[in-house]
């Protein structure tokens, strides 16, 4: 008789459709019905991007909603989580292209400063640590304005504060961090991403990622220069111009250096803050997943992560996309066996995207007689 199994479920979100805990329970349906025998751990993850206090709040951390300044000025009311001391934040919440109203881009003038706000707001409810999971931002300010939101003072020539977002850097002229230094006296910040781009050139935050937020072609090289100047006055040692990730999130990750935050992988910080290692030492099997898996996934995304510490510990590794375009070697060098995706099972994309939460709970069916067949097997591989 096949001893019952611990199967681990460890997927990020899909994103724009479904959030990590729900992927989560709906797979947990499916497996349930055609392996009831099998010890189910649920640990929705994320890599630092949007997700990250989805995955905060599954692991325990409670819920904060703080009003802090949106990308463009306006109020917006916005989740962050606090377990113990350790505060977890996100860009793309606060201040990041879905918090644009209407996701109107509005590449000149979205600031930061919402972020700075929401730093403060944890750490006067008690963090002591405060994680920030870069990515998905709508600015490319360098995190002037994240500067701003903690109290620094940034000024025009004729001493009054500079406006908000590009456009405000500008006109940048003098600096003094530190009241921002001093709201984060006796906090470790963390910045939490992968992305080890400088802050400058044509591997910066203007080149790379300025289209994104709304940059013209034509306007990289100023925008670059911008940044450039500003940096002359906020960093002028040029401590801070080429360290990988400073050209993170528009230059957020510049602001964050500036202030001495640590850069992390996003992976690894929030595996940490949700425990994923010992639930892996707990499985028997894991299975991972995100909306879309393909080349990006292969680069330091949730998943991978997921498959190669548990590829490290022996375990098989199955996963669930809405998409794979990896190939089945691909998914095989990166540890997964066994791979469903839901655009197959559903006919279309827009049917994949509109019945997400059924058919994961098709394929948990499915995954609950893969998973006691891979019991069996194993049972047989070890007699």
């Amino acid at each position: 008789m096949t001893t019952p199994r611990t199967v681990l479920l460890a997927p990020d979100k899909f994103k724009g459709t479904l959030s990590a805990a729900q992927v989560v329970a709906a797979l947990r349906r499916g497996i349930t019905e055609t392996a009831p025998q099998l010890r189910v751990l649920s640990c929705p993850i994320a890599d630092g991007g949007d997700g990250t206090v989805d995955a905060a709040l599954a692991s325990g951390a409670a819920e904060h909603i703080t009003t802090v300044t949106g990308p463009t000025g306006q109020p917006r009311a916005t989740r962050w989580a606090l377990q113990e001391d350790v505060a977890v934040l996100e860009l793309a919440e606060t201040v990041g292209l879905q918090a644009l109203p209407d996701g109107e881009l509005a590449p000149h003038t979205a600031s930061t400063r919402g972020l700075g706000e929401l730093i403060r707001a944890a750490i006067t409810a008690g963090a002591r640590t405060v994680l920030v999971g870069l990515g998905g931002s709508s600015s490319t300010d360098g995190g002037a304005g994240l500067l701003q939101g903690l109290g620094a003072r940034l000024l025009q020539s004729d001493g009054t504060d500079i406006e908000a977002g590009l456009a405000g850097v500008r006109t940048l002229a003098a600096a003094d961090l530190a009241p921002a230094l001093e709201a984060l006296a006796g906090v470790t910040l963390v910045a939490a991403n992968d992305v080890t781009n400088p802050l400058l050139g044509p591997g910066g935050a203007a080149a790379v990622y300025g289209p994104q937020k709304g940059l013209r072609p034509e306007e990289i090289v100023p925008a670059d220069a911008t940044l450039a100047a500003a940096a002359q006055i906020l960093d002028a040692e040029g401590c801070h111009l080429d360290q990988p990730g400073a050209g993170a999130a528009g230059g957020t990750g510049f602001a964050l250096f500036l202030l001495g935050a640590i850069q992390r992988s996003g992976a690894d910080a929030v595996f940490e803050l949700v425990g994923v290692d010992a639930l892996l030492d707990q499985a028997d099997v894991v299975v991972t997943g995100e909306g879309k898996l393909d080349a990006q996934t292969l680069h330091g995304k949730g998943p991978a992560e997921v498959a190669r510490r548990a590829r490290e510990r022996g375990l098989d590794v199955a996963a669930v996309a809405g998409a794979i375009t990896l190939s089945p070697e691909q998914l095989r060098d990166a540890g997964i066996s066994e791979a469903w995706d839901l655009t197959s099972r559903a006919g279309s994309t827009q049917r994949a995207l509109e019945d997400g939460e059924e058919l994961l709970t098709e394929v948990g069916r499915d995954l609950g007689i893969w998973l006691a067949g891979a019991g069996e097997r194993r049972a047989s591989a070890e007699a």
